[in-house]
């Protein structure tokens, strides 16, 4: 195998040692294992390259990734190495043809890991992660990458289109005869954790921008290149925040249900999907749920395990359940527009941000009706959050284009229902809609596409004619009164 444009000499300072399969959650890879003549012991992560590949053969997606025991292995928030090379993982093999080259010695910008700990403790009095090596008397970065080009051209790869948003990084792959043909941000969530980490990266190391404004661009309705709530969230605001558009999520157990039977829900789903909950909303114009689900918790329901704007607070409500001194009728955080049956005794001295809307009659709420009366009010981005019973109601009348279910690995056996959908008798008849999933903590998100042409708008434009004319997955049936539920309480534990 010609070793051009990567040197000879290069190529002899590894061996090649092992190469094998890694199934894992992204995908079966292969991994070939390296040894350099410093006895440092390397790894790639591949997929779709083969040593009898063609000369011509496509730049793969590369990530050349530096070890960190701290964050790859342990989870550490301090940087965003771990989360890093997760989704380079299931970029590469979503790609399908691309490699992670895993590169050892390289802990703490190549210090050390004991050294590492000790910068951990100058961060730890206020020293940023630049000066706290140069401190130690290390190199601000100590790194090389002459090994992973030396395994790169070993597996006869000589041009890559480069995960990283270090331009150093492919600035030194470039002085070592690798052909970069394009680089590609890899962004993750900024976490509160490794905020002036990150910072410092940018201000002091070069790194891109962008790793810190994928959020607000989605926020903006603008997606970003690339990046892990690129990947989650992107779809949900291409074309500049496209409208109409009606979101559902659910967190649940395992054996599907939202709350145990006492009507305990604290809590079914981790902080992580509490995270992503609060990331629907604020993509949002308005989050409806059902008066149980806000008596039971007092839930909020505004945007604050990340920044955005909180959306208007819809509480279903014909039969006058709400308690009075609930948050959502009295913090005045944001708009809330109570909907009542026409027989409910509201009030008087309602603070300024609750909007008393009189529905037609005490019975059921149909989820179409209820979609054209806030898009008469020009809220067109819903999300339909709780109880199940509410949720289910809109699934089954066929008025929600994305699903999200929050599955958590806990077996209650017997409580408040989550998801329910009619049944069928034949399994050729079950609903199979497209969907994906993401690991968030220990819990499992899959999304649900349950209608496509999602965007498009309605027929009538904002005035809302036109939802009822999309069909529904079964029998369309109202919104459950608050009052049918008769054994337990129907609670969402993600309403808070």
């Amino acid at each position: 195998m010609s070793m051009d444009p990567v040197s000879e000499d290069r190529f002899a300072m590894i061996e090649r040692m092992a190469d094998t399969v890694l199934p894992t959650r992204h995908g079966t890879f292969r991994m070939t294992a390296y040894r350099d003549d410093t006895g440092e012991e390397h790894v790639v992560v591949s997929v779709g390259i083969h040593d009898d590949d063609p000369v011509d053969a496509p730049a793969p997606l590369v990530r050349v990734h530096s070890e960190c025991l701290t964050g790859d292995a342990l989870g550490s928030r301090r940087c965003d190495c771990g989360e890093q090379l997760q989704h380079a993982l299931h970029l590469i093999a979503q790609e399908g043809r691309g490699a992670v080259v895993y590169v050892r010695g390289h802990e703490g910008r190549g210090i050390g890991l004991a050294e590492k700990l000790r910068a951990y403790e100058l961060q730890d009095a206020g020293v940023d992660t630049v000066d706290a090596n140069l401190r130690l008397g290390h190199p601000a970065d100590a790194r090389t990458y002459d090994q992973s080009a030396a395994m790169l051209a070993d597996l006869g790869v000589r041009s890559v289109r480069l995960l990283s948003s270090n331009p150093a990084k492919e600035q030194a792959l470039t002085g070592l005869g690798i052909t970069i043909e394009e680089r590609r941000p890899l962004i993750v969530p900024t976490r509160p954790e490794n905020q002036r980490y990150l910072e410092t990266k940018r201000e002091r190391m070069g790194h891109d921008r962008d790793a810190l404004d994928e959020w607000e661009l989605l926020r903006a309705g603008r997606v970003p290149s690339d990046g892990v709530l690129a990947d989650r969230y992107g779809p949900l605001v291409a074309g500049g925040r496209p409208e109409p558009l009606v979101l559902a999520q659910l967190g649940q157990s395992i054996d599907g249900f939202i709350a145990s039977r006492t009507g305990d829900a604290e809590y079914v789903t981790g902080d992580a999907d509490r995270e992503h909950l609060h990331r629907l909303r604020a993509l949002v114009d308005a989050v409806v749920v059902g008066a149980a689900t806000v008596a039971a918790d007092d839930a909020r329901l505004t945007v604050r395990a990340v920044p955005g704007d909180n959306p208007v607070r819809v509480v279903l409500d014909p039969r006058g359940v709400l308690p009075r001194d609930t948050a959502t009728l009295t913090d005045g955080a944001a708009r809330t527009l109570w909907v009542v049956g026409p027989k409910v005794a509201v009030p008087d001295g309602l603070a300024d941000h609750v909007e008393v809307v009189r529905w037609e009659d005490d019975g059921p709420m149909a989820p179409h009706q209820v979609l054209e009366l806030l898009a008469a009010r020009g809220l067109t981005r819903v999300l339909v959050e709780g109880g199940g019973r509410l949720v289910s109601a809109f699934v089954e009348a066929g008025a929600v284009d994305r699903l999200f279910l929050t599955t958590a690995p806990v077996l209650i056996g017997d409580g408040v229902p989550g998801l329910r959908v009619g049944g069928t008798d034949r399994l050729a008849d079950a609903l199979r809609p497209a969907a994906r999933r993401w690991v968030l903590g220990e819990d499992v998100v899959t999304e649900f596409v349950l209608r496509d042409g999602a965007t498009n708008a309605p027929e009538g434009g904002a005035t809302g004619r036109g939802w009822a004319s999309r069909p529904p997955l079964r029998s369309v049936g109202p919104v459950p009164a608050e009052d049918e539920q008769v054994h337990v309480v129907d609670q969402d534990p993600q309403g808070a």
